[in-house]
């Protein structure tokens, strides 16, 4: 694993856990609130930066969880994710021209990895109890996308209780012997 250049912490608040406040390295990022339905179904989320443009992210009609697309107030699209399955684990994300994958951590604590296909674990998002979180960045990554990525894990986190195969969606990454 490659070293950790920045830590993030999350501290939710509300019921049921509606606000995230993010903070990074620099101080305060800004406010995630998480907009759901009468029936209790996420179906909105909206990022109140300190310094920049809100963030908004809408669920997409669709029978698939984790459909959702990140747009900014000025309605430029930046990203969107889909889970391949309904029994699969694994989150697509994908900005145009980059993709991503969000995967459960391979050992027996709680978390999600966001890994990019050819550098592999960009970065970590662990939940650390009573509504806080921690994300560790490993590799560059926009802001942007890793507010987009906590949104998704946050709404998954208890889904992370089963470790996935240490090899898991690492396949790009793993080297493989050469033939001398």
């Amino acid at each position: 694993m490659a070293e950790r250049i920045a830590t993030y912490r999350t501290r939710a608040r509300g019921i049921p856990r509606s606000a995230h406040e993010i903070e990074g390295p620099d101080g305060r990022l800004g406010v995630l609130s998480i907009e759901r339905n009468a029936a209790g179904m996420i179906v909105r989320g909206r990022f109140q930066p300190e310094k920049g443009e809100v963030l908004s992210i809408r669920r997409e009609p669709g029978i698939l969880r984790s459909q959702y697309s990140l747009w900014t107030e000025g309605r430029e699209w930046l990203g969107s994710s889909l889970r391949p399955g309904f029994v699969k684990r694994e989150i697509a994300l994908s900005t145009g021209s980059k993709s991503f994958r969000l995967l459960p951590t391979a050992n027996f604590g709680r978390g999600w990895r966001m890994l990019a296909p050819k550098t592999g674990e960009m970065a970590r998002i662990v939940p650390e109890g009573f509504g806080r979180s921690r994300i560790e960045v490993f590799r560059k990554v926009d802001t942007e996308l890793l507010i987009f990525a906590y949104f998704l894990a946050a709404q998954v986190a208890q889904e992370s209780w089963w470790p996935a195969r240490a090899d898991e969606g690492e396949s790009e990454t793993i080297p493989t012997a050469s033939k001398a």
